[in-house]
């Protein structure tokens, strides 16, 4: 099959400048979505990424309804295998319960994606529900690191991650209820935006009071990527519970300025939970980087009670896990969830969670309050909060311990290993404020190290601005100009 690009130039467009091309009438929406599915093919036995592409909508990128007069005019774009649904395709959330689990209808955010000239052309993998921190059930799949298949891609968004990353697609949809936007971004070398609470719509199934802690976005290889998502798919269903945040002016605009100079705080320890020396000296040279970018940085955090903020947290994630769960066996007459099809840990979540009472809530309820307010006074001094993504370096595939599918007995234990290492991002999803994860620094082990920033509620397109100031200072070369082992572009 003869394609209209060579992977080099496949590779150094981003999504924003193929959709130009096919503007300009130089490509076309189909030749973009046979290149993506050959990227798809040859990277994908080896990574693992992708459950399944849609070859109707490959063949006609208009047939599903992407809005050839949208921004993206067509793009080829993989779906996270859980949250929105596509009308007649299967959601199966990695889960060998939700085997041939098919929708019926669109969710609101599909629309808006499909109405942004975005061409859903597949599904890429998650852990079982997005509840943990790797796709990684070798009865179900293993999603493999394009840096290093030995090492895994983290999570939730886990195919996304790989695929943006090893030059598949140059944006792919993402979701985030703890990190799981921004965490695999920063493990696979993407930028990954988690954005404020009230942004993008989980209608009809959740809002984003009752979801609490869900977000929906991306991964990118470019700031203006991301800003272009965010400009054209955020906006309120019909009957939300809340205001919906708007902006003064869009994102693909605001990003051509630089910040003005910010305050910027640096912390590399929340409580019991630490990064190692060297996560800390990465995240020290990259503050005296923004330093040389006229910002003022310090080290600071804020003074709240962050053993009480995880373990509110936990609370919420394993209340709202196994009602998940439980709607799920309520839908199938079953009375639990088969030892046989779903993961053990899921199992005990659900053990743990199904008796949750209203007062329960209310006492994790009040400590999100807490800690949104001190989060809050925080922002009242500084513009940025810059940490770590991860506290520890990289799994290896197979490290079980953070798994559903971990033998771990208890529960509260299973969190508490995995704030261990992934303590930095959770608590942006408590607050429901903003944060991005910049591909900026490198582990011991040579893998991608994400770097994140935090604003405060509604200061998306601040995060933006200053990743993108940083974009053009580097030259637009992330990851120190340096390219995955599995990539598109190799032989």
């Amino acid at each position: 099959m003869t394609l209209p690009m060579s992977w080099n130039e496949w590779a150094q467009h981003d999504g924003v400048a193929l959709a130009a091309r096919v503007r300009k009438g130089e490509l076309t929406a189909k030749e973009l979505a046979r290149q993506a599915a050959a990227a798809v093919a040859k990277v994908n036995p080896t990574l693992s990424g992708v459950v399944e592409l849609f070859e109707d909508v490959i063949s006609d990128p208009g047939r599903d309804g992407a809005n050839p007069d949208g921004p993206f005019a067509g793009l080829p774009f993989l779906m996270k295998d859980l949250g929105p649904t596509m009308k007649g395709r299967l959601q199966e959330m990695g889960s060998l319960l939700m085997r041939g689990n098919r929708a019926t209808a669109d969710t609101f955010l599909t629309a808006q994606m499909r109405r942004a000239g975005l061409n859903l052309i597949g599904r890429t993998t998650t852990p079982e529900f997005g509840v943990c921190s790797s796709a990684e059930n070798p009865a179900v799949y293993v999603t493999r690191n394009p840096w290093n298949t030995d090492y895994t891609t983290c999570g939730s968004s886990a195919g996304s991650a790989a695929m943006v990353a090893a030059g598949v697609v140059p944006i792919a949809h993402a979701t985030d209820g703890g990190g799981s936007i921004r965490i695999p971004a920063g493990v696979n070398g993407n930028i990954g935006l988690k954005v404020s609470r009230g942004v993008f719509s989980l209608s009809p199934h959740l809002s984003d009071l009752s979801g609490l802690v869900s977000i929906q976005g991306c991964q990118s290889r470019s700031v203006r990527d991301t800003a272009a998502f965010v400009d054209a798919c955020r906006g309120p269903a019909p009957g939300e519970f809340m205001p919906f945040w708007r902006s003064s002016e869009p994102y693909a605009e605001m990003i051509a300025r630089d910040p003005g100079r910010l305050k910027i705080a640096l912390s590399h320890q929340w409580g019991d939970y630490r990064a190692t020396p060297h996560i800390a000296k990465e995240l020290e040279r990259v503050g005296k980087f923004l330093e040389g970018l006229g910002h003022r940085v310090d080290y600071a955090l804020p003074d709240i009670d962050y053993r009480a903020a995880f373990a509110a947290q936990t609370t919420c994630y394993i209340s709202n896990f196994a009602v998940v769960i439980g709607n799920m066996l309520a839908a199938r007459g079953l009375e639990r969830p088969p030892a046989d099809l779903v993961e053990p840990v899921n199992i005990r979540i659900w053990e743990s969670g199904r008796h949750t009472s209203f007062a329960d809530r209310a006492r994790m309820q009040a400590v999100f309050n807490t800690i949104s307010r001190g989060f809050g006074a925080f922002f009242e001094d500084w513009d940025i909060i810059l940490t770590p993504i991860t506290a520890l370096p990289t799994p290896k595939v197979g490290t079980s311990e953070y798994l559903t599918i971990s033998d771990n007995p208890s529960v509260l234990d299973w969190f508490d290993n995995l704030w261990r290492n992934f303590a930095f991002t959770p608590l942006a999803n408590l607050c429901g404020i903003p944060a991005i994860s910049l591909p900026l620094a490198a582990h011991e082990h040579t893998l991608p190290l994400g770097i994140q920033a935090m604003a405060k509620q509604a200061n998306d397109g601040l995060l933006l601005q200053l990743a993108a100031q940083i974009e053009r200072a580097i030259g637009g070369k992330w990851n120190a100009g340096q390219k995955p082992s599995v990539h598109v572009t190799c032989d």
